[in-house]
């Protein structure tokens, strides 16, 4: 071990001070107590790492990296390699907690859980406060189910990493636990899922005003895009006061509405054109359910590269026109995309952003890690591996799954999201939030059993099957 510590010195760990007077996080007495086998130590260390900010985060992954790089010197050498994957399990679990979340060494984020402390420091940088408010705690595996995807999809993400770590402050806050459920099979087995539960990242000034937000999950790059067009706008709001800054924000979401109707019209009209439905005129619900019934079998429906109707085409040709022109053909569209109920038009929009929702290799690599028995239940023969391997199934499907999220979140969810901060003069998070869960993910506050027991329904179980402590 003394080798080791003598190792950090030469990687260079040294000059980091937290907030403390006095304190370091990068002795190497400290890193000692990361990897030690009494937890009782951890568990001090990392009060005290937690203590110093995003400062200590640094040696922390130095640490990590070293003992990965001594384990896999061991396996090379065909030694003993146990020492170094029991210390490197200890130094990842204290990441975890010092991060606040989850796989952080995979996503090398450090989250407040103090919004106040948060917007101190993003007072301090000058920079932007993203927010996520779910159901769970984002340090534990069980937390809600969109909150497990941000930690492997987005998080992982090497260009969201990047940009959340140079350009953000970032708070989490559990709105409340999440419900869990275990099934036990009776002969030693247990399976354990969470159940319902949503999460919404909320853009914020660094005083806490909410610039925008992002209701559930959405693909990479449709994340990384919305974050990336968010961060100008920050800036000029940061510079106003008072009504300026209202009307800045009303505008932005006024603008935003508008773009957001016209990509919808744009899609509609190509997911419509794909799947032989006439875009001449406005089509309801119902008629466009009966239409797909008759019409197509029920498998996932194949859109041609670029897909565009005429009518689209058609309305760039003149430019001076096309304002005009272009009201007519989105009458042919739902104005409303919540109406639009039928999952087959859904996922042909969603292929028409198939590529927003692409996994790079960093996520592709932790979902794997996460995943080891599917490695080996992949293990064929090498020229059937992209066909059979179980993983590459699972990560299409996945995909597929984000890519219809990420519409039906845009579209329905974040529209309203614009058109509600757009009418309100100042929304402050908290009971913007409450707002947010009552009225878009349907699972407010009131309710105490999240919609999961409702007392009009027979269970044929005493009290309905409902205990309480």
């Amino acid at each position: 071990m003394s080798r080791f510590l003598a190792s950090l010195v030469v990687l260079g760990l040294l000059g980091l001070q937290s907030a403390q007077a006095g304190f370091r996080v990068d002795t190497p007495e400290l890193m000692q107590q990361v990897v030690s086998s009494d937890p009782a130590v951890r568990t001090k260390v990392i009060e005290e790492l937690r203590a110093a900010g995003p400062d200590a985060m640094r040696p922390l992954f130095e640490l990590r990296d070293h003992l990965q790089m001594l384990r896999d010197a061991a396996r090379q050498a065909g030694k003993d390699d146990s020492l170094a994957v029991e210390q490197l399990a200890r130094a990842e679990g204290v990441i975890d907690e010092v991060a606040a979340q989850r796989y952080a060494c995979h996503s090398r984020l450090y989250w407040f859980t103090d919004l106040e402390a948060a917007k101190a420091v993003a007072v301090k940088e000058k920079k932007p406060i993203l927010s996520l408010r779910m159901l769970g705690k984002l340090n534990e595996d069980f937390s809600c189910a969109n909150s497990r995807f941000f930690r492997t999809t987005l998080y992982a993400n090497e260009d969201i990493s990047k940009l959340l770590r140079e350009r953000f402050v970032l708070h989490w806050k559990s709105v409340r636990p999440v419900p869990k459920v275990t099934i036990d099979f009776g002969d030693g087995r247990k399976l354990e899922r969470t159940l319902t539960g949503n999460s919404i990242h909320y853009v914020l000034t660094p005083e806490g005003d909410i610039v925008d937000a992002l209701p559930g999950l959405y693909g990479p790059a449709a994340f990384l895009q919305h974050l990336q067009d968010v961060l100008p706008v920050c800036a000029t709001v940061q510079q106003l006061e008072g009504q300026a800054r209202v009307n800045n924000l009303t505008a932005y979401h006024q603008s935003a509405i508008s773009k957001l109707d016209q990509r919808w019209a744009d899609d509609y009209q190509s997911a419509a054109q794909a799947l032989g439905l006439p875009v001449s005129r406005a089509v309801g619900p119902d008629e466009l359910k009966n239409t797909l019934t008759a019409a197509q079998p029920a498998q996932q429906v194949q859109l041609p590269p670029a897909a565009e109707p005429p009518a689209g085409k058609a309305v760039r040709v003149a430019v001076p026109k096309m304002r005009i022109e272009r009201r007519l053909v989105n009458a042919a569209v739902p104005s409303d995309p919540v109406a639009v109920t039928d999952e087959r038009l859904w996922e042909a929009i969603a292929q028409l952003h198939a590529k927003e929702a692409q996994l790079d290799a960093a996520s592709l690599s932790l979902i794997r890690s996460q995943n080891p028995t599917a490695i080996r239940a992949g293990g064929v023969t090498r020229g059937k591996r992209d066909v059979e391997d179980p993983l590459l199934r699972m990560v299409r499907s996945l995909q597929g799954s984000i890519a219809i999220d990420t519409v039906r979140n845009e579209y329905q969810l974040h529209r309203q999201i614009h058109q509600w901060l757009a009418a309100a003069d100042h929304a402050e998070v908290e009971q913007f939030n409450e707002q947010v869960y009552a009225q878009l993910f349907l699972t407010p506050s009131s309710d105490p059993w999240l919609g999961l027991a409702p007392a009009d329904a027979y269970s044929a179980l005493p009290n309905g099957g409902v205990a309480t402590k």
